[in-house]
Parts: structure tokens; C-alpha cells; sequence
């Protein structure tokens, strides 16, 4: 029974507040946005379909 007695209460409210307080004064810089790889995949896609036309050209007029 003494064992009972000396347990401490759990307080979840307690983590809780702790935590969010932890949150508010995180001070860590984001991240800067990263810039889309978008364009540079068309544009390679882009060079590619270019190329491939210009040796359908010269191979139909050789």
C-alpha cells in the first residue's frame, strides 16, 4: 500500500502547455522555399523533342 501512496499523479494539461510553449518559442529559421524543378524538366523535355526533329529533318532531305 505505501507503494500506491507515493505515485505521482499523471497531469496531461501540465505536457500539454509545456509543449505548446515549446512551440511558441521555437526559435529555428525555415527552410527558404526550394525553386520548382518544373521549367528545367520542360525545358530539357523541350531540347530533347528539338533535337530529335531537327535528325528527322536531315535524316528525311539526306
Amino acid at each position: 500500500m505505501s507503494q500506491h501512496n507515493q505515485e505521482q499523479p499523471n497531469d496531461p494539461a501540465g505536457s500539454t502547455t509545456m509543449f505548446r510553449r515549446f512551440v511558441a518559442e521555437n526559435n529555428e529559421p525555415e527552410e527558404a522555399p526550394r525553386r520548382p524543378i518544373t521549367p528545367y524538366v520542360l525545358a530539357a523535355v523541350g531540347a530533347i523533342v528539338a533535337i530529335g526533329i531537327i535528325v528527322v529533318v536531315v535524316m528525311t532531305w539526306s
